[in-house]
């Protein structure tokens, strides 16, 4: 079976040879996790089959629900701990919302821990996308968590707190998927100070460069003591078919994750969109739309007109490639092609006319073998670190787009309401999630 997060398999690692047997998939190493916590129900850290807990272990704090005792962790997830003291003196008027747990209530740190460290989960995949089994980078090492961001705001305080307890509970790894201001020089800087502690105690770090790509000067982590992770694509592709009435089948991206019929329906091509009467009249057709000024106004306000329509099936030309726009693909039954296919479109509907201008579409199409790949995504932040430019940064890359891992089973995995699309929630307990905060566990594992 694939693996649903498919990074292992696309980077090389092989169950029955390599590094993976060779280090016993990463047995008895201890990850810690600088992040928003933990889900710590999730099937990815499960202990069946673990062996006890390394001596080397000084951890004894396992942070749920008001306890520090709490029967949450196990021999996989060996240590759980929160810190806040910095968040609640910088937002005193909210600390009585503030619950004293490891508990991940926004699912980032779930994620990544998982991608790092999460055991093999077989029957994995996003409501039947990428179907397989999951496996984090280091399936049989030990994870502990550190939970230091609160909100949206991270405080830098907290996590020197985490990273300093990591160090005393002694993790042999760290990751850490944040950033926090790229501007103060590393004698100020409270990451670079406490990292530099990690280092002298051989504890090896991995840090995320951020997510403000593709301009230079971007990027977070510029630490020369720190493993910078920039985050690069994976070879595999979401698609949607689209077969002509003539036989001509054309592949396009598409996420869409409802049912689909699959009879032929009249297609008819109609320009920019930009007339949601016009397309309720037709709303029983597959409609080609074609995104002509490739911006980002014109394409979110087709994208409305397609879904208050509510077409039976949709055909978007555009050249913009960033999937990351393309959101509404799970509620919208649409396939997203290039120019030079959307020619080939058009130019059967003039051909043909009345009952020959018919197509079909089919959905929930994974495929593996894209190119390049890998290649930096547009979203990773590029160097040089402004701290320190004469140390080339940043030091690696590793698979950071659609990534899939475990996520909390009571937070959304999609959950948006719009005038036009209506409300749309789904909960799963894998989610796909893209930025160097995916690939920085990635190396860290």
């Amino acid at each position: 079976k694939l693996h649903t997060t498919h990074s292992p398999q696309f980077l090389g690692l092989n169950p029955y040879k390599g590094a993976w047997p060779a280090s016993d998939f990463g047995k008895d190493i201890i990850v810690g996790v600088i992040d928003t916590g933990v889900w710590p129900e999730s099937e990815s850290f499960n202990d069946k089959g673990m062996t006890k807990i390394p001596s080397k272990w000084k951890g004894q704090l396992c942070q749920f629900e008001n306890t520090n005792n709490s029967s949450l962790c196990n021999k996989k997830l060996i240590g759980a701990r929160y810190f806040n003291k910095g968040f609640l003196a910088k937002y005193s008027n909210i600390s009585r919302t503030i619950v004293n747990t490891t508990r991940d209530i926004s699912g980032h740190g779930t994620h990544t821990s998982s991608i790092a460290a999460g055991r093999r989960v077989d029957d994995a995949s996003f409501v039947g996308l990428a179907n397989g089994t999951a496996s984090g980078i280091a399936p049989l090492s030990r994870l502990a968590i550190y939970k230091v961001v609160w909100g949206k705001d991270e405080v830098v305080s907290d996590a020197l707190a985490g990273i300093d307890a990591a160090i005393s509970d002694g993790v042999d790894v760290l990751s850490m998927s944040l950033g926090y201001n790229r501007n103060v020089p590393l004698y100020e800087d409270a990451i670079a100070i406490a990292t530099f502690a990690a280092m002298e105690k051989g504890v090896f770090v991995s840090a995320s460069a951020g997510n403000e790509g593709p301009s230079f000067n971007t990027m977070s982590n510029g630490i020369p003591w720190v493993t910078t992770v920039a985050a690069s694509t994976l070879d595999r592709e979401f698609h949607g078919n689209l077969t002509l009435g003539n036989g001509v089948s054309l592949t396009g991206f598409s996420f869409y994750l409802g049912e689909f019929s699959a009879s032929n329906f009249p297609i008819v091509f109609m320009g920019m969109c930009d007339n949601i009467k016009e397309l309720i009249k037709v709303k029983s057709k597959i409609v080609v739309c074609e995104d002509k000024n490739g911006t980002f106004l014109n394409f979110v306000k087709l994208i409305n007109n397609v879904g208050g329509a509510k077409l039976v099936g949709s055909v978007i030309i555009t050249n913009i490639s960033n999937t990351d726009e393309f959101q509404f693909s799970y509620a919208l039954p649409s396939i997203i092609i290039n120019p030079k296919d959307g020619e080939i479109v058009k130019d059967f509907i003039k051909r043909t006319s009345g009952s020959g201008s018919i197509a079909k579409m089919s959905f929930k199409i994974t495929s593996l073998g894209a190119k390049p790949a890998p290649s930096v995504d547009f979203y990773s932040s590029r160097g040089p670190s402004k701290i320190c430019p004469y140390v080339l940064k940043p030091d690696i890359t590793g698979p950071g787009t659609s990534i899939l891992a475990a996520w909390p089973t009571n937070i959304p995995v999609l959950d948006f309401n719009s005038y036009n699309f209506g409300y749309f929630k789904l909960f799963n307990k894998f989610k796909f999630a893209t930025g160097t905060s995916m690939s920085c566990p990635h190396v860290a594992g």
